[in-house]
């Protein structure tokens, strides 16, 4: 049996378009420190987009926000070099939290620009999107900025339908109902 056959729940190995590889992973606690270091490398848009607000640094309490979640309500995965936690550089992010309610749950996904344009946004969509379904989760939700045309573009590819916020110019609300279909009772 191969090493990658061993990998553990949420843990894959990706190869990239371009033959590099990235480990996909559930976030930990000692990433915060490589998400800070990486944060330096994001063009301004990208943190724009990803934080909704522009940003110069990422703060520690911030980065270890990021890497320490609440598994009972929040689910995050990063792409990062195969390298163990604390050491590999961190190219992506994927994280989604449980609203209140217990039924909608909001995702954020960044992807910098040294690894995007290769479907890995694409990738860890669906791999929100599964986690999403076996939480029970009705409706996964995210908000985009109207000019962030990849983003649409695959929030749409996935069934994300779009609504205008009317209290958040130029933004839109991707939303995807992730509810079962009611059961069709035969006559």
């Amino acid at each position: 049996m191969a090493a990658r056959d061993r990998l553990p729940p949420w843990h894959e190995i990706q190869r990239l378009p371009n033959g590099r590889e990235v480990l996909i992973r559930p976030i930990r606690p000692e990433d915060a420190g490589p998400i800070r270091a990486a944060f330096g490398l994001l063009q301004p848009e990208e943190v724009r987009q990803r934080f909704l607000h522009s940003m110069k640094e990422l703060s520690p309490e911030a980065a270890e926000r990021l890497a320490r979640i609440n598994p009972k309500t929040e689910f995050a995965l990063v792409a990062a070099e195969p390298l163990p936690p604390g050491e590999a550089l961190v190219g992506a992010v994927a994280r989604i939290a449980i609203d209140p309610d217990g039924r909608d749950a909001e995702f954020a996904i960044l992807v910098s620009h040294y690894i995007a344009h290769m479907g890995l946004g694409r990738y860890l969509m669906t791999r929100l999107v599964k986690w999403a379904k076996g939480q029970d989760i009705h409706r996964l939700y995210g908000d985009v900025f109207e000019h962030n045309t990849p983003m649409l573009q695959l929030a749409e590819s996935l069934g994300f339908v779009r609504h205008r916020q009317q209290d958040a110019p130029g933004l839109v609300r991707v939303v995807l109902d992730l509810s079962p279909p009611p059961l069709q009772v035969a006559s």
